[in-house]
């Protein structure tokens, strides 16, 4: 999934509304930020290979440390008490570590029988990339989902805060659109170097969030005030 793990961010500001949007997309999207490190790194493995599935072409050959569920467990405990020991925000720390955990749960419903469970055991996955429907109409069900959830949990500002965060939201959908219809990368280094840009998706989200405030509604929910500060 790619604009599903964002979808998973961005309801995730309701549930930790001091937390911020670009803490809530790297953390939702953390294991495919860890991924082209580790392939380029050699740690994990990846082949090019066309018609794998009917949605990517990607054949995921080896990735136990950032997609076997025992490391992903371990990630996202790790990711839940480190934002705790920061902030001391209880609320955020459970959605962090959730939200960690939640790009495996999606990763298995998408993925053929790749996903280990441990390093070197057995590999599970639903397979909906045999499907190129079913993928697309569960991945825009899922954003549009999202998106709802955290327009009715912030506002904007002021002209950043509309402008910036939409241009996030028209650049994944265009990315996803592109990621379709383009051909596949030439080799997997290549397609290494490219997933790095990820890392700069959580900063644009930061940007946008920093010009957003939750509406009074939630926050008189989360914090008994309309006052009360945002984490981060």
């Amino acid at each position: 999934m790619f604009i599903g793990h964002a979808a998973v961010a961005l309801a995730g500001k309701r549930a930790a509304p001091r937390t911020s949007l670009g803490v809530l997309l790297a953390v939702a999207t953390f294991l495919d930020l860890l991924w082209p490190i580790f392939l380029l790194l050699g740690w994990e493995r990846v082949a090019i290979d066309p018609g794998n599935t009917a949605f990517t072409p990607l054949r995921f050959v080896s990735y136990p440390i950032s997609h076997s569920l025992l490391a992903v467990l371990g990630w996202s405990l790790l990711a839940g008490l480190g934002y705790f020991a920061i902030t001391r925000y209880g609320y955020g720390a459970w959605t962090v570590g959730v939200l960690v955990l939640s790009h495996w749960v999606l990763d298995w419903a998408t993925h053929r029988p790749d996903l280990p469970l441990w390093p070197g055991g057995p590999r599970v996955g639903l397979g909906m990339w045999h499907s190129v429907p079913l993928t697309i109409g569960a991945e825009l069900i899922l954003f549009g989902v999202g998106l709802a959830i955290y327009l009715g949990t912030t506002r904007p500002r002021d002209g950043w805060g509309r402008w910036v965060f939409w241009g996030l939201m028209v650049f994944y959908a265009g990315v996803y659109f592109a990621n379709i219809l383009n051909p596949p990368p030439g080799d997997a280094r290549t397609l290494a170097w490219v997933a790095l840009s990820a890392w700069l998706l959580p900063l644009w989200a930061w940007w946008a969030d920093r010009h957003r405030e939750v509406t009074p509604q939630v926050a008189e929910t989360a914090y008994g005030s309309v006052d009360r500060p945002a984490v981060a």
